[in-house]
């Protein structure tokens, strides 16, 4: 018998997604100092391995940790502040004089919060494209256990055609690659296995040629991701043309900077010739669906990401920001495929086991921890989630994948283990006390809501007494 740290046995159903995309029933894993030592049928596994810790995985349905490739964390205090809004509200009337509001107490509030949610719905993993303040939003996220990758945003063009940055955002080209080089320093190569940094601008449009270059060179330097929004609504491809003669990928290409170490946020605004670009140089894509459902941006309906995928475009999923999105992986899944179904007019367009491929091993793979995380696997580090299948969304259960993906929401999530800790038990965080972090949540709005006009902002149209 092989002593090891944890044993979580009796799984009903286990969802490798390893090479062979196998599913095993009554499933056991055994897990020491973090990774995945063996995996088989429970009696197989009890025979073998004596584990410190046994988790009963009876009436549950486990799968990798799922990976958020996009969420922004300092914007988890948004909600219902930007509905209803086209891309130009959205960002300059909405989102950025929110953003410019926060203190560092509210950013690592926001981000603890963020965290939680992800958590709570099944993800270990997740990349931020980043704030001004993220030793703030380190702070809040490291404290839950979760992964993740740290990004600070930059900008250096203060202006675009769809308005102007407030001035609490704006700084040099100089300045914005110096901080965010101190970022990559402190984080990209941390002593934490939790915890990583990528280079990021937030967008084409407020972003020069020379900060792009500049931020490529620093991501190549320092070995991470280069991360950025693209082609995410008509507004930005149409401003892009216009500013620099060329669409968001060809400008991307013409600069040198495009290749598999590249995380492009939506590209669903694309010119024909992008296709090809992107089929080429191969960049990882992350789809945000509830973020374009809810903003009218259109991209299920030019967006070109199945057939991105099938020229071996690797492809995720991301939640955005709370502001538009739901920050619920399974339900993301559901809107990228039934989406695509609804535009296409085809069934067969994205089948669930397609959605699930989009959360967990593309989204290692853009992340580049593809080796690490991703799949359930002997080698890998143990980040399982454990699905409470005693519940009617789950019933009757005949096809696993189809009910995550097509019924379940994270809602279901009942344990979470990040390399092998529990950090989800019974659907509730084992390193924060939640009750204290709603307690934070009024007092960080109130504190940030003085300095915006909080009425202008929410859409509430029915009377309050």
């Amino acid at each position: 018998m092989q002593s090891v740290e944890l044993v979580i046995s009796g799984i009903d159903w286990l969802i490798t997604v390893d090479r062979g995309r196998r599913i095993l029933r009554d499933a056991a894993v055994a897990i020491d100092r973090g990774r995945i030592v063996a995996i088989g049928k429970s009696g197989e596994i009890a025979e073998g391995f004596a584990g410190a810790r046994r988790v009963d995985g009876r009436h549950t349905v486990a799968t990798p940790g799922l990976i958020d490739c996009h969420l922004h964390s300092s914007f988890q205090l948004s909600r219902g502040l930007a509905d209803e809004a086209n891309a130009q509200s959205f960002l300059f009337d909405r989102m950025y004089p929110y953003e410019a509001a926060l203190d560092g107490e509210d950013v690592r509030v926001s981000a603890t919060l963020a965290a939680a949610e992800l958590l709570k719905h099944g993800v270990t993993c997740f990349i931020d494209p980043g704030n001004y303040q993220p030793e703030a939003s380190v702070d809040g996220v490291m404290s839950t256990g979760i992964r993740y990758v740290a990004s600070r945003s930059s900008f250096d063009l203060t202006k675009s055609v769809l308005g102007i940055l407030p001035e609490r955002m704006i700084e040099s080209t100089a300045l914005a690659l110096d901080r965010a080089e101190a970022v990559l320093e402190r984080y990209a190569k941390s002593s934490s296995p939790r915890l990583s940094a990528s280079a990021s601008f937030r967008g084409l449009n407020n972003a020069s040629d020379e900060l792009i270059v500049g931020l490529d060179k620093l991501a190549r330097k320092y070995g991470t991701l280069l991360q950025t929004h693209a082609c995410f609504s008509y507004s930005t491809h149409d401003s892009s043309v216009a500013r620099a003669g060329l669409a968001e990928i060809e400008r991307l290409e013409k600069l040198g900077v495009l290749d598999e170490r590249m995380l492009i946020v939506h590209s669903g605004w694309l010119e024909p010739g992008e296709v090809a670009i992107l089929a080429k140089r191969k960049p990882s894509l992350v789809c945000a669906p509830s973020s374009s459902l809810h903003n009218g941006y259109g991209n299920f309906m030019v967006g070109r990401l199945p057939e991105l995928m099938a020229l071996g475009v690797n492809v995720a999923v991301g939640s955005d920001h709370a502001s538009s999105g739901i920050v619920d992986l399974p339900q993301e899944i559901r809107l990228a495929c039934c989406c695509y179904k609804e535009a296409r007019l085809n069934p067969r367009v994205m089948p669930p086991e397609t959605g699930l491929e989009m959360a967990t091993v593309n989204g290692a793979k853009a992340a580049l921890m593809g080796e690490r995380i991703g799949s359930i696997e002997v080698g890998k580090e143990a980040d399982i989630v454990l699905f409470d299948t005693r519940r009617p969304e789950w019933q009757p259960l005949i096809n696993p994948v189809a009910n995550l993906v097509y019924s379940a929401t994270g809602d279901s999530v009942r344990d979470v283990f990040v390399a092998g800790e529990q950090v989800v038990a019974r659907g509730r965080l084992t390193r924060i006390d939640e009750d204290k972090l709603y307690e934070q949540i009024p007092l960080a709005v109130a504190r940030f809501g003085k300095h915006l006009k909080l009425d202008k902002m929410v859409q509430l149209r029915w009377p309050v007494s």
